[in-house]
């Protein structure tokens, strides 16, 4: 088995979830993450917060995420699977998805 980070995007100028939405959406990541640990294919995942810096080469940084952009990653999760195309059925389940988000699936290299 291969790992692959999924990454979650959300446009920030979505509207703030009520409760009672943000409870429904609890649930649904629960049970979604749920089927993954069964299936054997969860390794870890959080959410992010929002603080956060930019570092350049010249070594300065910019307080982010940058306001001016559209979508923020919102979290991640590491799941094991056997090839993109299964990497990426396994992520068609997401509750980001119904929330109007997007998944970026990539593999992760492993340099032994």
């Amino acid at each position: 088995m291969q790992k692959f980070m999924l990454l979650y995007r959300n446009d920030k100028n979505d509207p703030t979830p009520s409760p009672e939405e943000m409870q429904a959406m609890v649930k649904a990541w629960a049970i979604w993450e749920g089927k993954l640990k069964e299936g054997g294919h969860y390794v870890s995942g959080d959410a992010l917060g929002y603080q956060g810096r930019t570092i350049a080469p010249s070594g300065s940084h910019t307080d982010g995420p940058y306001a001016e952009i559209k979508e923020l990653i919102g979290g991640y999760n590491i799941i094991n699977a056997n090839d993109l195309d299964q990497a990426c059925e396994l992520a068609k389940g997401c509750p980001i998805l119904q929330a109007n988000g997007s998944i970026e699936v990539r593999d992760v290299m492993i340099f032994e």
